[in-house]
């Protein structure tokens, strides 16, 4: 198996055997289609709920399934009057608002949908804006954001191509941001050649009942261009088509057996696929009802505070979370109020400690259900099954229509064999969720192989009944609470200080976040390693990114080849953290311990720990270590 001439001709058979599929399966060629039929099959029926920042108010904004497919084909009849064309992208730079799906499947139906990640730094975003061709940005005015007026400042002047900015205030302005009366301009401080409009009331003076200009009925067509490859480094942009989407909701619901029964509760945010499929058009392909907790999901504390009394009160049958989640409402204790409407939670993004999933089951009764997917797959590839045989630490098994292989490469990234059961290799998905390639060229090179696979970059390993269990990463990634963050971006930064020769960032596990930033340095002079993390807090603009602490050491590990061989380094992180977690535990102050790290075909990663013949210093030991992700044995 070779990689094909070219890179992105990856999608099997596309066209005409993609119809067939969309028809054998009875779903929509686009997203705007999708809505139009869930319209007519549940009319008047709740399909979206808003949760305002003081959620247990009795404020929450409901629209009907046909208010909905209204307000979506007013966005998208808007976008048409500014102009936009199928070749142009809408970007959305907005916490989790009504106006937000409005813009998401409104630009859909008449354009590209380009959602923002508001932790990107100013340069990066324009970046992106301009790979993806926007040609008008939705974003919040200051007081109703997440303080971003200052980064909208800077990149309109970044983004040429950009023609429009409507701003979500909540007024009635109705006209021009410039016009006298209406101080969004104004409040924006900025001075351009773009025209500023209050989004709501000029979306309101639309068209509810058709669109003005009926979009082609292509499947393949782009439908979003979502950002991917982390928070910072070069723009990565992954474009899903309408199939792609559509085919999406389709699996997902199918895994997790959604009807018109369920009601799903966001949390996590809008410019994330996980947000937009798995609770957002999963649940609307089957009729089922979206909850949209507040503008800032999880990151408002009244969502956290409440969420159990939210369960109760709006009936929620499932909500999709990252560890970090599941940790935090541990420490909630939901009482008397009845849950018995939640069948689930889907959890991903990072690795789940299995401590964590035990002890949230047990206190909650619910079933975690663990995934794997990555936004070049549309948003899943893997999940355990809601009803079924449940494999706790693996990450379930292909979507429907969805196909998983294990391989064994060479160095140079070829294809030498396929893995047997329970042998690690580098994981290749394949089905008509996955996209067809990244927008630049580049960026393409040496992840398809012949027939359609995609090199996801990650390990693991299928065991004889199809189950997948992940056991690292062939891609260096710091995954922080469902972060990506590219080491890369970490270590340019590092490399500026004069002191600093060599530089490598990795990740260091953490029980809340799943991994945190830290560096590796060989230095040219002696400097404080609080003098190095100081200037990395002043250089590095995305806070998540700076790393938490420094190493200074005399040599970096290289491969033959002179790369810097991170797997030592990642293992010398884990190192350090069990010696740490060690030194803390009562009765063990004094003693002899030993702790090992090596590579481990099965698991990644296996920490071996050599302790004193004691069940209680054991048990305290287990007690502090299963909260990692990390696979680790006891020895006397």
């Amino acid at each position: 198996m070779s990689a094909p001439g070219t890179e992105t001709a990856a999608l099997a058979d596309p066209g005409a055997s993609l119809r067939e599929l969309l028809a054998e399966k009875d779903l929509p060629t686009s997203t705007y289609a999708l809505f139009e039929r869930s319209a007519q099959r549940f009319e008047q029926k709740t399909a979206l709920t808003f949760l305002p920042m003081n959620v247990e108010s009795s404020g929450a904004t409901r629209y009907s399934y046909r208010e909905l497919l209204q307000q979506i084909t007013r966005t998208a009849n808007a976008f048409t009057a500014l102009g936009v064309r199928p070749s142009d992208a809408v970007s959305l730079l907005l916490p989790n608002l009504p106006q937000t799906h409005f813009c998401i499947w409104g630009a859909e139906a008449v354009a590209r949908v380009n959602p923002l990640n508001p932790m990107l730094d100013a340069e990066h975003l324009a970046a992106v804006m301009n790979e993806a061709g926007s040609r008008i940005l939705v974003t919040a005015v200051p007081e109703a954001g997440q303080g971003l007026g200052e980064k909208v400042q800077q990149v309109i002047a970044d983004v040429p191509g950009l023609a429009t900015v409507l701003l979500v205030d909540g007024g009635d302005a109705g006209k021009d941001c410039r016009d006298a009366g209406d101080d969004c301009f104004a409040r924006f401080g900025l001075d351009s050649q773009c025209t500023f409009m209050s989004f709501d009331p000029f979306v309101a003076q639309q068209d509810g009942n058709a669109l003005t200009v009926l979009p082609e009925d292509d499947p393949q067509q782009i439908a979003s261009l979502f950002h991917t490859g982390g928070t910072t480094g070069t723009p990565k942009l992954a474009p899903h088509s309408h199939a792609n989407e559509v085919v999406m909701a389709w699996q997902l619901a199918q895994s997790t057996n959604l009807d018109a029964s369920a009601v799903a509760l966001c949390g996590l945010p809008l410019f994330h696929v996980n947000a937009v499929f798995v609770t957002g058009l999963a649940p609307w392909l089957v009729g089922g009802e979206v909850i949209l907790a507040s503008p800032q999901g999880y990151r408002n504390p009244e969502v956290m505070d409440q969420f159990w009394s939210l369960v109760e009160r709006y009936r929620v049958s499932y909500f999709s979370a990252v560890p970090t989640i599941l940790s935090d409402l541990l420490k909630r204790d939901s009482g008397d109020l009845d849950l018995s409407s939640l069948d689930f939670c889907a959890c991903g993004a990072a690795p789940l400690a299995m401590e964590l999933l035990k002890q949230f089951e047990e206190r909650t009764g619910l079933r975690v259900l663990e995934g794997y997917g990555q936004t070049e797959g549309t948003c899943a590839s893997t999940s355990n099954p809601r009803d079924g045989d449940r494999r706790l630490g693996s990450v379930g098994r292909a979507l429907p229509c969805m196909k998983l292989r294990t391989v064994e490469l060479d160095d140079r990234g070829e294809f030498t064999r396929d893995c047997g059961p329970d042998e690690v290799g580098n994981i290749l998905i394949k089905g008509p969720n996955v996209f067809s390639g990244y927008t630049q060229e580049a960026h393409n090179r040496g992840l398809w192989f012949e027939g359609g696979w995609f090199k996801t970059g990650d390990l693991g390993r299928l065991d004889s009944e199809g189950y997948l269990w992940l056991t690292g990463r062939s891609k260096d990634l710091i995954i922080r609470g469902g972060h990506n963050i590219d080491p890369q971006s970490i270590e340019e930064v590092l490399y500026r200080h004069p002191a600093v020769l060599q530089a490598a960032a990795v990740g260091r596990p953490d029980k809340r976040v799943g991994e945190v930033p830290v560096a590796y340095l060989q230095l040219a002079y002696d400097v404080a390693e609080e003098e190095i993390i100081a200037f990395a807090r002043n250089e590095i603009s995305e806070r998540a990114a700076v790393p938490k602490a420094v190493y200074l050491v005399d040599a970096l590990p290289i491969t033959a080849v002179g790369k810097i061989y991170k797997p030592a380094l990642r293992n010398d992180c884990v190192k350090r953290v069990v010696e740490a977690e060690l030194r803390a535990v009562d009765g063990l102050q004094g003693q002899t311990f030993r702790v090992d790290v090596a590579d481990c075909k099965r698991n990644g990663q296996m920490v071996t720990l050599t302790l004193p013949d004691s069940e209680p210093l054991r048990e305290a030991v287990r007690a502090e270590l299963d909260a990692y992700a990390f696979a680790y044995e006891l020895r006397g």
